[in-house]
């Protein structure tokens, strides 16, 4: 933007020798910043083993439906006992979030054991809904506290996480979208693309000349 604005200048001054050539640096990639596999398994059991319950079914909740965290804090209890959650997406459509099997029960237990029976699926400190921005910030206090990059420890990275993980396991790209609420299939095939750790394993393996 600055260049333009002195080129311009240089125009308007009738100066043509001097013109700057603006220089195109490549961004990292988007899909840079999604928390890798191993570390999503790596964060879930460290916040089981230290009874971080809330945070390790949010995760997990994120990760194995695809949900935005702003659609999660609406869970109740009364969701995960039916297996699923319509939610009203971008351009008033409404998609079905389904949960899968292993993940419902493994909540019923531990809402058992903390004898909920109704209400928000997760609660604050002070046993209210959780807000988003809460989330938020605890989820960059476990990423310090556990030694993770705090660039990929964020709501939405699981949500990422989950769809990477969906196309890398055959799911069709169409269906993902709907999953997601995409309103445009162009907007899920950036999941299609490969972060620069993938690119770079994959010309090790191949190239061997």
């Amino acid at each position: 933007m600055r260049i333009r604005a002195l080129n311009c200048f240089l125009k308007f001054q009738g100066i043509s020798d001097y013109r700057i050539r603006a220089l195109r640096l490549q961004h990292k990639k988007y899909t840079d910043y999604i928390i890798s596999q191993a570390d999503y398994e790596y964060l879930k059991c460290r916040l089981r083993e230290d009874e971080q319950y809330i945070f390790y079914f949010i995760i997990r909740f994120i990760t194995a439906t695809g949900v935005r965290v702003s659609e999660l804090v609406s869970f109740q209890i009364q969701d995960v006992i039916n297996g699923y959650k319509d939610i009203y997406s971008k351009g008033n459509k409404m998609r079905c979030v389904y949960i899968p099997t292993a993940l419902q029960e493994d909540t019923l237990r531990w809402l058992e054991s903390e004898s909920r029976k109704n209400g928000p699926l997760f609660l604050s400190h002070l046993k209210r809904g959780i807000s988003v921005s809460g989330i938020r910030s605890q989820l960059k206090t476990f990423a310090y506290r556990y030694h993770l990059d705090p660039k990929v420890v964020y709501p939405h990275s699981f949500r990422h996480r989950f769809a990477k993980n969906f196309i890398e396991n055959g799911g069709d790209i169409a269906f993902l979208s709907n999953l997601l609420g995409h309103t445009s299939i162009e907007t899920t095939r950036i999941y299609l693309r490969r972060s620069s750790t993938e690119q770079s394993l994959i010309v090790n393996q191949i190239v061997d000349w």
